[in-house]
């Protein structure tokens, strides 16, 4: 396809019509220039055709596809090539339908444990999740089959989502929320990015150009094809101009008429609108396919979908109880353990090929008793009749296994949940098993954290989040120890909602959400308040044990430009095979009040399958931006000269190893000093500290750290270092001198070469 031959042979109005949709799932075509109609759906854990043929749109029913487990559970494997092999199975079944883009994967944020979406997306540390969806991209357009990274940008609560305006500050954009976005965009290149709903500092996503052009485009590389989320267009004129090529989804002509009607009394170019068709056209040869429509084997994909949630699932407390016995008298108990909640709701939900319980899949394991103990739908309240049969089975167990979480109708795309808390009714049956004196294993199926009053009483804890059509299985696999559990926490989980730093700013004022907590988001915060919670992010459990030693840096002095690798040995110290993730932290050392950062931030990870006695050598490797904070002086990524410290560690608060590097700066800060810049300022610069010394020389009083506490001298020292330079003029120099003339001795003594700006 000649690309711009065929440009100069559209009409307007066709060029203005391939930037909206068909209908609600499909692009339009123009036949008479070979252009094809291709269709795009929802998927980030499954493909959610919906059969056009029947004349369905919106949220009908889909195809049958097999479901996987959604990002809240699969992040927790910690495991790109897992996600990979996800991503593969996902485009396989795409190109099996002849569905060309999957609206998929999300990346945004975690920023509070209340956002009805979180079962969508990855985590609350942006490294995390920009490795999780570069892998899963990259498996997804193996086939292919494009993407679209969602849902750009700040994106991160449910409640007014449709005209909430998200207010962040530049450095907290750059550190926390671009970074997974940019790193998905520069590795795996997908095929679209999907802008929000929400403005961010005022602007609607969909026509700031300084997202879709600015950062998106210019900063990092993008050259696919930006398209709304569902109904987020505002202003189409504006949205063109900014970088926002196609409109989803197409019910009107209104907006097609609107680019033309612009394009003719010049309000826009036609060059933009070009520009724009141009990039359609690419998109759509980049993933038309050959319309083979190749099938794909339902049972292997079923597998590697049990594969996945098993390889995710989270041990987080285990006293002796796991794995289970089959000699063992086992209890399951709740209603989830046969109708499991599987999935999140809304637009991502698939209709599974199959679908295993946990209930019917440990008959491979052990003869198990069964008591529904609560109806999920209607939990809030107790049932006494259920209630009063679950007690009854635990007591003739030696084990009872609860299966508890949160319905749909707590957590959902769309809407918000206004508390961390399980069903009153679900809490209530826990305290009364608990009460009987069996030992209680708890399996959580819920897409964000919850409260857990009830913790120090069960025996052990599995967080199963949402695991998938073959989650049940998953489950099982972990609790009778056919898998040794090796997931590990993608987000905190703090002991009350009230301790989460975005708990005073959420939901916002109006439809304004101040983004007050800054980069301290997750545990960020709680490791820098040393508050105890109920599980630190990079948390879980093994049926064995692992040991580390032999930490070594490739060098102990290296410049910001420089690649530091890092090595550990990992050693299984038990007697079970299992997989380790290991968790590398950057740590910078020297804080002062020039740069607030956080204590430690995860910078690299890697998960490694060891033998009972086997060891192997972990390498890892972090370049200038694991040791960076993004500067808003020079509006780019800077490292601090200084001393950093590599951890190693379990979690983000079981850190086994640690050791420094010093790490020197290529770039210079500009700095700006004048008669206003205070003491301490102006020491740290070249030259500083010995202007400021022989201004003092003349000063009638001197600071002494050694005069007697309490003395002029002694409080004089104290005081310096905020003073401002103009205070000097009283103490330094000749009698009288002008402000003006002080600037200008400023002026020549700190002259920094280039360093030093007025």
């Amino acid at each position: 396809m000649d690309i711009k031959q065929i440009i100069t042979q559209m009409t307007l109005e066709e060029k203005a019509s391939l930037c909206s949709g068909l209908n609600f799932w499909q692009t339009k075509a123009v036949e008479r220039l070979g252009i094809p109609s291709y269709m795009m759906t929802d998927g980030p854990h499954g493909l959610r055709k919906v059969d056009m043929s029947a004349g369905h749109q919106g949220l009908a029913a889909s195809v049958p596809a097999t479901c996987f487990p959604p990002a809240v559970l699969s992040a927790c494997s910690f495991d790109v090539d897992l996600l990979h092999e996800m991503g593969v199975a996902i485009g396989a079944e795409a190109d099996a339908e002849d569905v060309r883009i999957v609206l998929g994967p999300g990346v945004n944020i975690k920023r509070s444990p209340l956002c009805g979406r979180n079962f969508e997306y990855f985590s609350e540390d942006p490294h995390l999740a920009g490795e999780m969806a570069a892998a899963f991209i990259k498996g997804v357009q193996s086939k292919g089959v494009g993407t679209s990274l969602k849902h750009y940008a700040a994106n991160n609560q449910e409640t007014r989502r449709f005209s909430s305006d998200s207010r962040v500050d530049e450095r907290t954009l750059h550190e926390i929320y671009f970074p997974a976005f940019e790193k998905a965009v520069k590795d795996a290149k997908p095929a679209t990015v999907m802008c929000s709903y929400n403005r961010v500092n005022g602007t609607y996503a969909s026509e700031s150009p300084y997202l879709l052009t600015e950062i998106l485009r210019d900063l990092w590389g993008f050259d696919g094809v930006v398209v709304s989320d569902w109904g987020a267009v505002n202003e189409r004129v504006a949205g063109i101009i900014a970088g926002l090529e196609l409109e989803m989804p197409g019910v009107s002509r209104v907006n097609d008429e609107k680019i033309v009607a612009a394009v003719n009394d010049g309000t826009l170019p036609e060059a933009t609108l070009d520009l724009a068709v141009e990039r359609l056209l690419k998109l759509y040869e980049s993933v038309k396919g050959d319309g083979s429509c190749p099938p794909y084997d339902k049972d292997a994909h079923d597998a590697l979908a049990q594969k996945i949630a098993a390889e995710s699932i989270v041990l987080l407390k285990n006293d002796g109880l796991l794995p289970l016995k089959k000699e063992q008298k086992i209890a399951f108990i709740g209603d989830f353990a046969q109708n499991p909640r599987y999935q999140g709701a809304g637009s991502s939900g698939v209709n599974p090929t199959k679908l295993t319980d946990a209930l019917s899949a440990a008959a491979a394991f052990a003869d198990v008793s069964f008591a529904r103990g609560y109806d999920a739908d209607n939990c809030e309240a107790a049932d006494a009749a259920l209630a009063a049969e679950a007690l009854t089975v635990a007591q003739a167990a030696d084990i009872s296994v609860l299966f508890v979480g949160l319905p749909p109708a707590y957590e959902s795309e769309g809407f918000d949940r206004n508390h961390m808390r399980l069903p009153k009714g679900q809490n209530e049956l826990i305290e009364a098993i608990c009460a009987t004196g069996t030992k209680v294993v708890i399996v959580l199926s819920n897409g964000s954290p919850v409260e857990m009053p009830w913790l120090d009483k069960a025996g052990a804890l599995v967080e199963a989040y949402l695991g998938g059509q073959a989650g049940g299985a998953a489950i099982c696999d972990i609790l009778f120890g056919a898998v040794n559990p090796c997931g590990r926490l993608a987000e905190t989980f703090p002991k009350k909602l009230s301790d989460n730093p975005s708990y005073l700013n959420y939901f916002g004022e109006g439809d304004v959400t101040e983004y007050r907590e800054g980069i301290f988001v997750g545990y960020r915060y709680y490791d820098y308040k040393e508050m105890d919670v109920l599980f630190p992010f990079g948390h879980g459990l093994s049926y064995t044990s692992f040991s580390y030693d032999n930490l070594r840096l490739s060098a102990r002095n290296i410049k910001d430009t420089d690649t530091l690798t890092v090595s550990v040995n990992v050693t299984n110290s038990g007697d079970v095979a299992g997989k380790e993730v290991v968790q590398l932290y950057v740590s910078p050392q020297e804080y002062d009040d020039r740069v607030i950062r956080p204590r430690k931030e995860l910078r690299a990870f890697a998960k490694v399958e060891l033998m009972p006695g086997e060891t192997k050598t972990v390498e890892l490797s972090l370049n200038k931006r694991a040791f960076a904070y993004y500067n808003t002086v020079i509006s780019d990524w800077h490292v601090p000269s200084g001393t950093y410290s590599i951890m190693i560690g379990r979690s983000v608060s079981d850190i086994a190893a640690t050791l420094d590097v010093y790490v020197e700066s290529t770039t210079a800060i500009p700095k700006r000093a004048d008669v206003n810049t205070p003491i301490r300022d102006i020491v740290r610069m070249e030259g500083g500290a010995e202007f400021v010394q022989g201004l003092m020389k003349h000063a009638p009083i001197q600071a002494d750290a050694d005069a007697a506490p309490g003395s002029i001298e002694f409080m004089f020292m104290k005081m310096l270092p905020d003073m401002v330079a103009r205070q000097l003029t009283m103490m330094g120099g000749p009698d009288g001198m002008t402000l003006e003339a002080f600037q200008a001795i400023l002026d020549k003594s700190l002259n920094m070469m280039g360093v030093y700006q007025k």
